[in-house]
Formats: C-alpha cells, structure tokens, sequence
C-alpha cells in the first residue's frame, strides 16, 4: 500500500527516514566486508605463521587493522561489490601486496572453511560481470 505525501514536512521526514535506511544497510555492508577480511587473515595467519592459538602475529594484526581503517574509509562502499573491483585503490603499495598475499592464500582456502561466504562472493562477482 502507497502513501500519498502531502507536505513538505512529510517529504522531508521521508527523505530521513530513506538516508537511516541506506545508512544502516551500508554499515551492514561494511560490517560484512571486516567479517570476512578478519576470516581471510585469520586463517592465512594460522597456515602461514603457524599460530594455532587463535590470535594473529603483529604483522597480520597490523594489517587487519589497515584493511580495517580503509573498510571504515571507504567512500564508494555504497556502489562497490569489492576492492578488487574498485575504481580507487586506496591502499598503500606495500599494504596492497600483503593483502594480495593473504588473498591469493585464503581464497582458495576459504570454501572448506566458509563456504557460504565463498559462494555469495562468487555470485556477487558474476553479477557484477555481467553488469560491465
């Protein structure tokens, strides 16, 4: 069922009301994107640094503190699928090769470890082909 919006304070409350939604989906969206960054170090840390206790190495710790920052930052996290499909890299050369290394690792690794994620990332990918 629609509502007819009458008057200018109406538009206006909608228009709000719209801008939380959005905002609210976007944090999810940001939310989502550290969950599986934090997944994808984790397990590259484990395998690679050996640590079996659950905690991450400093240099890994640093670099999910990075990716973070830049998740946090991100300006187009409202039209982008992923930071490999991004038209501005943000992260720091240096930052950008680790991250690569720790994908390269992961993501292969991933689908016997998160294999839900794997398959919604995969799907999100051919969308985004699709849409080029």
């Amino acid at each position: 069922m629609f509502t007819i919006i009458t008057s200018e304070e109406e538009l206006f409350c909608f228009q709000v009301e719209v801008k939380f939604m959005d905002s609210q989906k976007i944090a999810k969206k940001r939310q989502g994107e550290i969950q599986i960054v934090s997944q994808m170090i984790k397990l590259y840390c484990n395998k690679k640094h050996k640590r079996n206790d659950g905690c991450l190495c400093e240099e890994c710790k640093k670099l999910l503190d990075y990716a973070c920052s830049r998740i946090d930052m991100c300006r187009f996290m409202e039209t982008k699928t992923f930071c490999s499909n991004c038209r501005t890299h943000c992260y720091h050369p240096e930052m950008r090769e680790k991250i690569k290394d720790v994908m390269r690792y992961s993501g292969p690794r991933m689908m016997f470890y998160h294999p839900l994620v794997c398959i919604r990332h995969g799907i999100t990918g051919l969308i985004e082909n699709m849409r080029r």
